[in-house]
């Protein structure tokens, strides 16, 4: 936003400060370019600089717990019905089992269609894919994965770098602050001051994106030069390519149908967060802004603060649709393709890995190297064969998973009468744009007296 000034809801003028983060973006596309050119002219300084992508991406998962623990304490805490509470929870598992399914599928049908590794014949490097294949087995199974939601402490849920064990401790701290009714009043008024303070820490952060922007591209174009990437490119484009038809096909005529809302005028919204996530190639590096631009749509912060995190977990149909492309294309390329039932066996075990995918180091290649060896362990050492351009589908996977769970907040609220429907139209239209110095609005804070205030749904006021 740059206009000086804007209308309130009383028709009168409301003062706006200047709007000096368009910088800052622009500053991340002469980063990106930049670091192309480095990656290209100077391939071993490029990978050099790795670790300046890997600091900034760090800088902001460190920003992640604190920014779920406040949105979901503060959503939970201010609904007085824990049944509502509930209700969105159940409804937002159901949807994500049923969408990451439905993408596991679009990867088999585009997978089969196109063939994008028939005829390449592309060697194997032997023992290669063992190493993926340890990842997958170091998270552990089922089990293990659900222990691993349960924190050591109550404290160290903020410490860890886990986001389930973060949406945990936030949910028990936000129901006992429900049933403490106006006694825990003033503790709210606390955690809605800490999350003021850990959104403005979290702009400080974002400042340093052109330069772990440059370190990141520069370090993938020099480790793996063009050549690479034009060997396996069809593999790239057709991933794109469904992507991009999952988003603003399929889930874009059930944002229209369900709720009456553009997928177009959405993703114009959230245009700096993608291109945050093309520069990092995570999807948690939009994660805090994305929470905090779903409050400002006029989504009540209880339905944002269950939905955003556990989709984060649980919805990600970009790692879906890539995990059964990704495995179609190895068998295809080795000349030894899946039978029919040895498709539908591995979309039932994808459709369960994927679910903890983002808890483990490397996600989508370990997940794709268990699956193989599960499945075909004759295909296991095909993996690294992709390694190659697997950071450049790594930004299609974390754009479409940002999109669904964009996409699935604004359906939950709609399908729970959580969501101010005029605030989001006005939001979408560019009428009450967010604020970017802040990130959050004064009045959400809850009132001295009285319940807090319901999550975004007015506009914001003069500061």
């Amino acid at each position: 936003m740059t206009a000086a000034t804007d209308n309130d809801t009383s028709g009168g003028p409301v003062r706006r400060k200047k709007d000096k983060t368009h910088y800052l973006y622009l500053a991340v596309i002469v980063a990106v370019i930049a670091g192309v050119a480095v990656g290209m002219l100077f391939p071993e300084f490029g990978k050099g600089l790795k670790p300046l992508g890997d600091i900034f991406v760090d800088l902001i998962k460190m920003m992640i717990a604190p920014v779920i623990f406040c949105t979901i304490v503060l959503g939970i805490g201010s609904v007085r019905a824990a049944a509502s509470v509930g209700k969105i929870g159940g409804l937002a598992m159901a949807y994500f089992v049923v969408m990451s399914t439905f993408a596991l599928g679009i990867g088999l049908v585009v997978g089969n269609l196109l063939k994008p590794g028939t005829g390449l014949n592309l060697p194997a490097e032997a023992g290669g894919g063992a190493k993926y294949a340890d990842q997958a087995h170091e998270a552990g199974g089922t089990w293990d994965f659900i222990r691993g939601i349960v924190p050591d402490t109550l404290f160290s849920s903020l410490t860890s770098g886990s986001v389930l064990q973060a949406l945990l401790v936030a949910l028990l701290v936000g129901f006992a602050l429900q049933a403490m009714g106006g006694a825990g009043e003033p503790i709210l008024r606390g955690v809605a001051m800490v999350q003021k303070l850990v959104f403005r820490v979290l702009v400080m952060i974002l400042w340093l994106a052109p330069v772990g922007a440059f370190g990141a591209i520069a370090a993938v174009v020099g480790a793996t030069g063009f050549e690479a990437v034009k060997q396996l490119a069809w593999l790239m484009v057709a991933f794109y390519a469904t992507c991009l038809v999952f988003v603003f096909v399929i889930l874009g005529l059930l944002l229209r149908f369900v709720a009456n809302l553009s997928v177009f005028k959405l993703a114009r919204y959230l245009a700096r967060e993608y291109l945050l996530i093309v520069a990092t190639s995570s999807s948690e590096s939009a994660l805090p802004r994305l929470i905090a631009k779903m409050e400002h749509a006029g989504v009540e912060k209880s339905t944002v603060g269950i939905v955003v995190p556990t989709g984060y977990s649980f919805n990600l149909d970009g790692t879906a649709i890539y995990l059964t492309m990704a495995s179609l294309f190895i068998a295809d390329a080795m000349g030894a393709p899946f039978s029919i039932g040895q498709q539908f066996s591995l979309l039932l075990f994808m459709m369960i890995a994927s679910k903890g995918a983002a808890g483990v180091t490397g996600a989508g290649l370990a997940t794709l190297a268990g699956g193989l060896q599960t499945h075909r362990p004759d295909l296991l050492d095909g993996v690294p064969v992709i390694v190659g351009i697997d950071r450049f589908m790594s930004e299609a996977r974390a754009l479409t998973n940002f999109s669904g769970n964009a996409i699935a907040t604004l359906l939950i609220g709609t399908w729970t009468k959580t969501i101010d429907r005029d605030r989001t139209v006005e939001v979408l239209d560019g009428r009450a744009p967010f604020d970017e110095e802040t990130m959050v609005d004064d009045h959400d804070l809850p009132a001295a007296e009285g319940a807090p205030s319901g999550g975004g749904a007015e506009v914001a006021q003069a500061r």
